[in-house]
């Protein structure tokens, strides 16, 4: 089973469990991205976690003592003992990944990329980003980008749909329209 995989049963138990504890949601997404940034840039603490020279009750207390003062919400510190305890704590970053998508999805929101020819205006972002939000149904939440090579206008990514208005389209499916033509 992927490491993808697997975070996402965890996830998904969280998230749950959290739900029914009417747990603030997005402050575990916060936490628990916290607590993987944590891991990710400390190297001793990752392996002092998984390694199996460590006594059980030592990594575990480790844990508990990080998620105590950080102020963790009981379903996160509950799965965080139970990665450790299970040496997979290497799960985190993917668990974090995956627990922000199931939140987004509760919330209605989408995620999307939305590439430019120049870096737009806010105001012009969030003018596209409300058009979507009326067009998905959701609350679309786009991440900018810039390729000079669009020459102009804007192509916005949403899952697997695209929403092409980039000259550069316009101009080869203008070229094609010519040479169906001759």
């Amino acid at each position: 089973m992927s490491l993808r995989t697997s975070a996402n049963r965890y996830a998904k138990a969280l998230f749950d469990v959290a739900l029914t504890e009417q747990a603030d949601l997005a402050k575990i997404d916060q936490d628990l991205a916290g607590f993987s940034d944590l891991l990710a840039g400390n190297r001793e603490l990752m392996l002092a976690a998984e390694q199996t020279g460590v006594p059980d009750a030592a990594r575990i207390g480790i844990i508990e003592r990080i998620a105590d003062q950080l102020g963790l919400a009981g379903p996160l510190k509950k799965i965080l003992v139970m990665l450790t305890a299970d040496r997979k704590l290497v799960l985190v970053k993917h668990l974090s990944e995956s627990y922000r998508e199931r939140l987004l999805a509760h919330q209605n929101v989408v995620r999307g990329d939305l590439t430019s020819a120049t870096p737009l205006a806010p105001e012009k972002a969030k003018a596209i980003e409300d058009s979507l939000s009326t067009v998905t149904g959701k609350k679309v939440h786009l991440t900018q980008h810039v390729d000079p090579s669009l020459i102009g206008g804007v192509v916005a990514r949403i899952g697997s749909t695209v929403y092409d208005g980039s000259v550069k389209t316009q101009l080869a499916q203008l070229r094609h329209e010519l040479s169906e033509a001759n």
